[in-house]
């Protein structure tokens, strides 16, 4: 069993080691131009000369969990696409998100900006049940986030494409409900995967559905986000805040007016990084299970780019 690893932008060679040893039966090398077939590969953002040059393949693991750039190459027909489950990702998405919401919620930054001009003062505390927290995707990190703030007593409300059912929350499905669902939403968090049907699905259309004084937590792809849009509701104070982890263009281009607007917190894609032991760990499990022709968990969709 042959196992090539093409990660662009990042060290091949930890995941190298780490699936050797978990796998020591296998052969695991680096792709590189000329490389010869391999059975499974582990990628990230690889170049469309990879596929072109791996004809054997019975497996591709992606160690992220979204999808939407490499299922925008010419794949080989047939060959399933695994996207990691978890692999610690949901508590960091979990910390963050409900990070984002109780520092809006309760204010820091207004006395952080108080604190430092040398002013004590008190604001008035506002009722958790004016802040009503929905969440736009209910999979497994969109589940692990609203466990999260429901610790913290928050109304949670969740959408998703097909009706699910969670406890503590309330669920909403499918394009018939989405404007309920953001009617009673006063602060939103985007966890959906990027598809043809979600690209822009934050835009002045559903983003005026959401209550006064909205709150916008973006963590799932900046191509999910119409930027002009979200940028003309903060100025005209529907929108009084936003937590923006990923854009359409990455890096943040200089001169972008989220570096400085003072209703947005910007931060570089760091809301739930790749933890590489418990990535290689998952991986390593599920070619296993291939070899032994088990079914397995995180097989993508490719009609519905999940």
């Amino acid at each position: 069993m042959h196992i090539t690893v093409c990660l662009t932008g990042q060290r091949a060679d930890p995941w190298i080691s780490g699936l050797q040893a978990a796998l020591p039966q296998a052969t695991v090398t680096a792709w590189s131009p000329g490389a010869p077939p391999a059975d499974h590969a582990v990628v990230w953002a690889p170049p469309q000369a990879f596929f072109d040059t791996q004809p054997a393949l019975r497996a591709i693991f992606n160690i992220g969990a979204g999808v939407d750039a490499l299922l925008a190459l010419r794949l080989p027909a047939g060959v399933p696409v695994v996207r990691l489950d978890d692999s610690g990702m949901a508590v960091q998405m979990a910390e963050f998100v409900t990070h984002a919401v109780v520092r809006h919620f309760r204010e820091f930054d207004g006395y952080a900006a108080e604190t430092a001009a040398g002013r004590w003062s008190y604001r008035r505390p506002r009722a958790r049940a004016d802040y009503p927290v929905g969440i736009l995707g209910l999979g497994v990190l969109g589940q692990r986030v609203a466990a999260a703030l429901r610790t913290f007593e928050f109304p949670v409300r969740g959408w998703s494409r097909s009706p699910k059912t969670v406890d503590g929350i309330d669920c909403f499905a499918g394009d018939d409900q989405l404007d309920t669902f953001l009617a009673g939403c006063r602060v939103l968090v985007c966890l959906l995967p990027l598809t043809p049907e979600t690209e822009g699905i934050l835009c002045r259309r559903t983003l005026s559905r959401l209550l006064p004084d909205a709150f916008v937590v973006n963590v799932a792809r900046g191509g999910h986000l119409v930027e002009e849009d979200l940028l003309a509701l903060l100025d005209e104070g529907h929108v009084a805040g936003a937590a923006l982890d990923v854009f359409r263009t990455e890096p943040l281009p200089a001169g972008h007016p989220f570096w400085t607007h003072p209703k947005v917190v910007v931060t570089p894609h760091t809301a739930a990084r790749t933890l590489r032991d418990e990535s290689i760990a998952q991986i390593a499990g599920k070619i296993a299970a291939l070899e032994r022709s088990e079914p397995i968990a995180g097989v993508v969709d490719p009609v519905r780019g999940y």
